[in-house]
């Protein structure tokens, strides 16, 4: 890479999005979607040093309109109706709403409203040219659907803001998603569109919620051929899922060619996370953003809106990650070291357990996987299936 070009990735100018309002999103107390992690994030970057009030981005509520981009109007009045009290169980149901895993809650549609205008208030940043980059950590609800909530999701921030964009801008848009859990809500809403690629790596659905994502979901009609997903095996550890993610993504977006990148970066594949049965450590969360940069500026200009997602070890794990985006799209170097001392005497008060006090977890923190090399293997053979598809495309494409 010439070095104009490491320059302008090394000193980028990006928005960060945040309001006190996003932990209105809260289904219950012991409910393990919490978006406290969002006030720690802020908070942890903020005692670095790395994060000022005018790099601050105030998100908007999205409107109905922006709503039905993505979801039917029956759907939004669902919700609207839930938030107030209106709704009844057996109607709920009918939309994924009152469920164990999406309870109804006052002002749940407000609520839900400004994550979303989060999301849009992030690529209007972007791609208005007022930022290179944005992160909304608030968002990356993947699992919302057309006329359902799924999976702690009640509207799908990541499919309006794509629908936003190919509406207002006519970008071609990549979205990738690294959640522990398959992003079905954003890939079903593009299957048949030529327009979006979806890339996600997950958890395979043979253990893990939503049962998605397998290796033939390739899209429909004009879009097939536009869909990947590469389903990793239960305890896959760091260095498989990075040569997963690496060889797959530089395919992809060689193959796609976006206007503009999208990630959703769930934090939920940490061998802490409580809810998945992957075993990776925080060596991942410094090179899934590190590659998204390089990427974003190879073939968008640099144009690149990272969104939240998953992530239940809100103490150890979450602020860690996504604070690690931060630092990288600003300076293409993750964190190293020590925490800030008066971050964790903060939180550690209302932590259940230790705060971690590094950057890195500690050596030999995961217990060794004796399946390892199996599982390696099961991988890699996944990963060879994916770039034959990619390959088939390409050349497909070129007829």
């Amino acid at each position: 890479m010439a070095k104009d070009a490491r320059d302008t990735i090394m000193n980028c100018h990006s928005g960060f999005v945040y309001s006190n309002d996003f932990t209105n999103y809260r289904f219950r107390e012991d409910h393990p979607f919490n978006q406290m992690r969002v006030v720690m994030t802020k908070e942890l970057l903020e005692a670095t040093g790395k994060l000022s009030d005018k790099e601050l981005i105030s998100p908007r509520l999205a409107t109905e309109e922006e709503l039905s981009l993505a979801h039917s109007i029956s759907y939004i009045n669902a919700v609207k109706k839930a938030g107030k009290g209106e709704l009844s169980e057996e109607q709920g149901l009918e939309y994924g709403i009152g469920t164990e895993d999406t309870p109804m809650f006052q002002g749940m549609h407000e609520a839900s409203q400004l994550l979303v205008g989060g999301t849009l208030s992030a690529i209007d940043s972007v791609l208005e040219g007022r930022v290179k980059h944005a992160l909304n950590i608030g968002g990356g609800l993947h699992h919302g659907f057309e006329r359902k909530a799924s999976g702690f999701c009640i509207y799908n921030d990541g499919a309006v803001g794509i629908k936003y964009i190919r509406k207002k801008y006519d970008y071609k848009v990549l979205y990738v998603d690294t959640d522990a859990h398959h992003g079905d809500g954003v890939q079903w809403a593009f299957y048949d569109d030529p327009n979006v690629c979806t890339f996600s790596i997950h958890e395979t659905g043979r253990y893990l919620f939503p049962g998605t994502g397998n290796v033939n979901e390739r899209g429909l009609k004009e879009g097939y051929g536009y869909s990947f997903n590469l389903p990793i095996d239960a305890f896959t550890e760091d260095d498989s899922f990075l040569e997963v993610y690496e060889s797959a993504f530089r395919e992809i977006v060689d193959f796609f060619r976006p206007d503009v990148i999208i990630t959703q970066n769930g934090a939920d594949a940490h061998f802490l996370d409580p809810l998945t049965h992957l075993c990776s450590t925080m060596k991942i969360y410094e090179e899934i953003p590190k590659l998204a940069h390089e990427l974003a500026h190879q073939y968008c200009d640099g144009k690149w809106i990272a969104l939240g997602g998953g992530g239940y070890d809100i103490w150890r794990v979450v602020p860690r990650a996504w604070a690690q985006i931060w630092k990288i799209m600003n300076e293409n170097i993750p964190f190293k070291g020590d925490l800030p001392v008066e971050w964790i005497q903060k939180w550690q008060k209302n932590s259940p357990v230790p705060l971690s006090t590094t950057w890195h977890d500690p050596a030999n923190a995961c217990k060794p996987i004796p399946r390892r090399a199996e599982i390696t293997e099961k991988n890699k053979k996944l990963l060879d299936k994916s770039l034959q598809l990619i390959y088939n495309q390409k050349k497909f494409n070129s007829l």
